[in-house]
């Protein structure tokens, strides 16, 4: 009958095409609509469907747009601007399991395989210094004003599972879930997923096939560039869909080889200013250091016994939170005008993990 009426209607009254053109024209332009002359000329779904043309702008990732649309501008442009949400896991019951019988010298290291997990050094966890280390960074980023949105515990046998950022990656407009490649960790993106979804943050790509991508191995250089560790963990398959997606977003993407067993890229390169990246240059290919410098990003080198510096978190631009027994590399970073917020996390090291590496942005505003 609505569509009956509308045909027999025949010339709209010229108050109603002004209130729909004032309603409306916020997403859509006034000229694409029927103007009374033509109403009478089109059939009701031609009519209606005037009234609402598809609009492709603004972008997705448009702050405005994803505001209006998903409520916040989620994701991040670059690694140092304002942090506002970042997602984190409290440790669990997980390591209770991680006995001294696993000692395994060879290693320096508890190892076992047959369980799918490892923990450098010879002694235990010491649960009550993991907990109390991991609140600790908590309060640091809660007085920094830093919302967190914590993700549900998980079964026993993910060990590694208080590291948050490996299982996405935060880009503009919001995250990518990755694939993560071990079997001992394997199975972490679907809580994860859960876990941003329920946030409201968009999901623009999940990882398939036989590629395999860690959060750890993306740093954003700039709102334009990134950089990817191609390594052990992170294989050519996955960097070829993370380009597909930075493409979307008109980001160019490095990929960069890491020797041996390295990881991850945030093992080796940490932003902690628009302008300054702290890098173990002894572990990143030297043509990758002059890109750096073509960049204007200073490399600021890491004192050689302090490699978590590295895996610092730039909570604003030119302050990071950094582990507490990395006191020369503290030093280099004063001396240039970056503040450092140092919290132990020594206890939490030994599972293979620093501050980045148990932190994910989900909102960071651009530097």
């Amino acid at each position: 009958m609505e569509a009956a009426d509308a045909s027999s209607a025949g010339r709209r009254p010229a108050a109603e095409t002004e209130l729909r053109k004032e309603r409306f024209e916020g997403s859509a332009p006034a000229e694409t609509l029927p103007a009374d002359g033509m109403a009478s000329d089109l059939p009701p779904e031609a009519y209606y469907q005037a009234l609402f043309p598809p609009v492709a702008g603004p972008p997705f990732a448009d702050p405005a747009e994803l505001e209006r649309i998903w409520g916040k501008p989620w994701g991040s442009w670059d690694e140092v601007g304002r942090l506002r949400i970042v997602l984190m896991r409290r440790p669990g019951a997980e390591l209770e399991q991680i006995t001294e019988d696993a000692w395994d010298s060879r290693f320096d290291a508890l190892v076992a395989p047959d369980r799918g997990w490892y923990w450098t050094g010879r002694k235990a966890p010491d649960l009550n210094r993991v907990k109390s280390q991991h609140e600790t960074l908590a309060e640091a980023l809660e007085a920094e004003g830093v919302q967190i949105v914590y993700a549900d515990p998980l079964d026993a046998r993910f060990t590694k599972a208080v590291h948050t950022r490996d299982p996405l990656m935060s880009v503009p407009g919001g995250v990518i879930i990755g694939r993560l490649a071990t079997r001992m960790r394997r199975g972490e993106e679907a809580s994860i997923t859960r876990a941003v979804a329920a946030t409201g943050v968009p999901i623009l790509h999940t990882i398939v096939g036989s590629a395999t991508v860690e959060g750890g191995s993306l740093v954003k250089l700039s709102s334009a560039v990134a950089a990817y560790g191609i390594s052990i963990r992170c294989n050519h398959e996955g960097a070829e869909q993370l380009a597909q997606v930075l493409r979307w977003l008109n980001i160019e993407l490095i990929t960069v080889p890491l020797s041996g067993f390295s990881l991850h890229l945030d093992s080796c390169l940490g932003m902690v200013d628009a302008d300054k990246a702290l890098v173990r240059p002894e572990r990143l290919p030297y043509w990758f250091l002059e890109r750096l410098g073509e960049l204007s990003i200073e490399a600021i080198f890491v004192h050689p016994n302090e490699k978590w510096a590295v895996n610092s978190l730039a909570v604003r631009p030119g302050s990071v939170i950094m582990a507490d027994d990395c006191p020369r590399t503290a030093e280099l970073l004063d001396r240039r005008g970056v503040d450092v917020v140092p919290v132990p996390y020594d206890e939490i090291h030994h599972n293979g993990g620093g501050i980045h590496c148990s932190t994910m942005e989900l909102l960071r505003d651009p530097a």
